[in-house]
């Protein structure tokens, strides 16, 4: 078989594989990140200092090593996960960790006179914080959420780690096989770079259609 054609093909069925671990891992990330930003700030002592643990644990591994304690050492007690899922979960924790910094800091930038103007018409502390202040610090941490989601495109090629049959893990193959170096990591560089274009282009589509007028 032509060398371009078989390595096509394969790159074809590891980009799938790549976009369904970004597609699920992203949100579920986000959503991570929201609620433990939240709880850093909304948590009372116990919930927010279990958010500050969680988000320093995650923030302070490196990925690798948390991808290798999800697919290695869970193993070990009798825990085995299927490589795709400990990459994705991998990813989720890391990103989370990251992502709910952002949400931290965004929540902590909105006025306290929003918080008082919200008692004063009669809201419960819930219905503050999901109407008016989760809102508005979501629109203030989105750039940073669409830089975090796409550094998670770059930092899928760690997946190849642990056995996923990804993008980078079949283009390392190919290479170790057909010794096409520039030909093989170029297509892959290309593919990455439109994968994050991607993703700006669509954080930017929804920047927009949630901005509040000025």
């Amino acid at each position: 078989m032509d060398f371009w054609t078989e390595f096509l093909g394969s790159l074809l069925s590891g980009l799938l594989t790549t976009l369904q671990m970004i597609l699920i891992a992203a949100p579920a990330g986000i959503l991570m990140g929201l609620l433990l930003g939240t709880m850093r700030v909304y948590g009372g002592r116990v919930l927010s200092s279990l958010a500050l643990s969680i988000t320093a644990v995650f923030r302070g591994f490196p990925l690798l090593v948390t991808l290798f304690i999800l697919f290695f050492g869970l193993s070990e007690i009798k825990i085995y996960l299927p490589p795709f899922w400990a990459a994705v979960i991998g990813f989720v924790l890391c990103s989370g960790a990251y992502i709910s910094e952002y949400v931290r800091g965004s929540i902590l930038s909105i006025e306290e006179g929003q918080s008082l103007a919200a008692r004063s018409i009669g809201m419960t502390k819930l219905q503050e914080i999901l109407y008016i202040i989760l809102p508005q610090a979501i629109r203030r941490a989105l750039p940073s959420i669409s830089n975090e989601i796409a550094y998670m495109i770059q930092y899928s090629s760690l997946a190849f780690a642990v056995g996923v049959q990804e993008i980078f893990s079949i283009s390392k193959t190919f290479n170790s096989i057909y010794f096409k170096s520039i030909e093989i990591f170029s297509v892959l560089a290309v593919i990455y770079i439109i994968l994050g274009e991607i993703s700006t282009y669509i954080f930017r589509f929804v920047e927009k259609r949630i901005r509040i007028p000025s």
